[in-house]
């Protein structure tokens, strides 16, 4: 377990602090400034990968307010949940909201988790993902789809990134699970490591990156109060999961992709969380 002291984690995460100290409300109406300290203060550039958010995250709130609160927080890139933008939204709703989320200055780069169940379910994924301009479907579908789903990848060049959801989860509980199914299917078929469920099902998730590096094309960085099925989402720094080691991993392999957090505490008010989050990663970085 890595431990860093408040004095350190302040003097290093200036502009983290300067967010908490402002309040949710106050960052929410100054997300409309888009030059702002702590966006161009990134220290994962010099490793080749981006931070981004899950807006998952802000499952609460509106997409404009997802887009003001990821500014804030000095993201660049975001993968929407059906929450904000609907799978059955119409092609015209679908680019209208797409414009939006990129003429605010953010990389729409992907979706999800979008949860596959039939054929169906994956044509109108791939429309969706083609309207918006996205690179990337975070999902979970049911293998037996699989094979259509490659096909679907080689056709379109968008990647598909499965989605590990711990204990619980009746095909993908930990990321070699993914990984056992992906044999023979086209490269862009690969994994969204998400590193809180891997610790819940017991998994290490810097030896899983360092593993399937091959087959990582995503991953949802969080923290976890304890190892087992019985974890639940803190601020990262304060949980179980070394972030450091991880991280070293990331940079070891050359990870080139995103790193999305994804916050599932505090629904009604989790800026604040992410942004002692963020502001714990980047000081790592630093």
């Amino acid at each position: 377990m890595f431990y860093i002291s408040r004095r350190k984690f302040l003097k290093n995460n200036l502009p983290a602090a300067a967010l908490l100290l402002l309040g949710p409300s106050a960052l929410v109406r100054a997300g409309e400034k888009k030059s702002i300290q702590a966006r161009d203060w990134k220290p994962e550039k010099k490793y080749g990968f981006s931070l981004g958010l899950a807006s998952y995250t802000f499952r609460a709130f509106s997409l404009e307010q997802t887009i003001a609160m990821t500014l804030r927080l000095g993201l660049e890139k975001l993968a929407l949940k059906d929450i904000h933008l609907p799978l059955d939204s119409s092609a015209a709703e679908i680019r209208e909201a797409s414009e939006k989320v990129r003429r605010a200055g953010l990389d729409l780069y992907g979706c999800g988790v979008v949860y596959l169940e039939k054929p169906e379910d994956v044509e109108r994924a791939f429309s969706y993902a083609r309207t918006a301009g996205l690179g990337m479907i975070i999902a979970s579908p049911d293998p037996k789809l699989l094979p259509l789903i490659s096909q679907k990848v080689r056709e379109t060049g968008i990647f598909i990134a499965i989605h590990n959801h711990g204990p619980g989860d009746r095909f993908y509980p930990t990321p070699a699970d993914a990984q056992a199914r992906l044999k023979n299917l086209d490269p862009g078929v690969g994994l969204c490591l998400d590193i809180g469920h891997a610790v819940r099902a017991g998994v290490d998730p810097a030896e899983a990156a360092r593993k399937f590096s091959g087959r990582l094309l995503d991953i949802h960085l969080k923290d976890v109060s304890e190892v087992g099925a019985g974890g639940q989402t803190v601020e990262i720094g304060r949980g179980v999961i070394d972030i450091k080691s991880f991280l070293k991993t990331i940079i070891e392999i050359e990870y080139r992709g995103v790193l999305s957090f994804e916050f599932e505490k505090d629904e009604k008010d989790p800026l604040p969380g992410v942004a002692e989050s963020v502001g714990f990663v980047r000081g790592l970085l630093s």
